[in-house]
């Protein structure tokens, strides 16, 4: 006798911006007229910040380092990482932070990078945990000077090819927390199927009106992800 072949999983697709970690206490620079905790953005996430003063950049780096430490997963970061029970989840977050790793999320990509992970300015492809302080000084053998691990305004996202076909792939797509101003990773959602219901959770609901099948859900991520576990499971009835 055949055993009943397994039914898999549908793919949902979650592209998360910063809006899903204020609630966690971590501050986002897109409310605050181009000043990140006081910096001008310039100053602090540029390659020209970084060749004109380092020992700055460091320092706000590692202020951020401790803030992401000392945060905790909110209750969207943990919902999401439930929804792996029911759907082959996927998360490509804007988000530097490991708030969804540390609530249980097992498919996470960083578009921007990661804050706990370092590199040198010579190899963008040789990373080092880090949870301490960086320190002007600190180089790897190769004598060059450790940096953190994020994708700076002005600087190519490698980790976009990577997220394309993952959006192409999406059977549901959920959209959290994000502005839709950044690109390339506003770009992202036009290559999700135009067949595929998209699910918008913000406070204040991005530009999405040029595409299909759009449920918004204007909500802050913690109250939103619970209006969408609502929505799919009467969908899935």
């Amino acid at each position: 006798m055949d055993l009943p072949e397994k039914k898999s999983k549908k793919k949902l697709v979650v592209l998360t911006g910063a809006g899903i970690s204020a609630e966690s206490g971590l501050k986002t620079f897109r409310d605050t007229d181009g000043l990140w905790e006081g910096y001008n953005i310039e100053d602090v996430a540029t390659p020209r910040g970084w060749r004109k003063n380092p020992q700055m950049v460091l320092d706000f780096y590692n202020l951020r380092r401790k803030d992401v430490m000392n945060a905790i997963p909110n209750a969207a970061h943990i919902a999401i990482a439930g929804l792996q029970n029911s759907y082959d989840v996927h998360i490509v977050t804007q988000n530097i932070d490991d708030l969804h790793e540390r609530a249980g999320s097992k498919k996470v990509l960083h578009l921007h990078g990661e804050i706990l992970k370092m590199r040198t300015e010579k190899n963008e492809h040789k990373y080092y945990e880090v949870k301490q302080d960086i320190k002007l000084g600190d180089k790897d053998a190769d004598g060059s000077q450790f940096r953190p691990h994020v994708v700076w305004f002005e600087e190519p996202v490698p980790m976009i090819e990577e997220a394309i076909p993952i959006m192409y792939d999406a059977d549901i797509f959920v959209l959290i927390g994000t502005s839709l101003v950044v690109y390339p990773a506003a770009g992202l959602v036009d290559y999700v199927k135009e067949k595929v219901t998209k699910y918008v959770i913000d406070k204040n609901i991005p530009p999405v009106s040029r595409y299909k099948n759009i449920v918004p859900i204007q909500m802050p991520a913690t109250q939103g992800v619970v209006e969408l576990m609502r929505l799919l499971n009467s969908n899935s009835k």
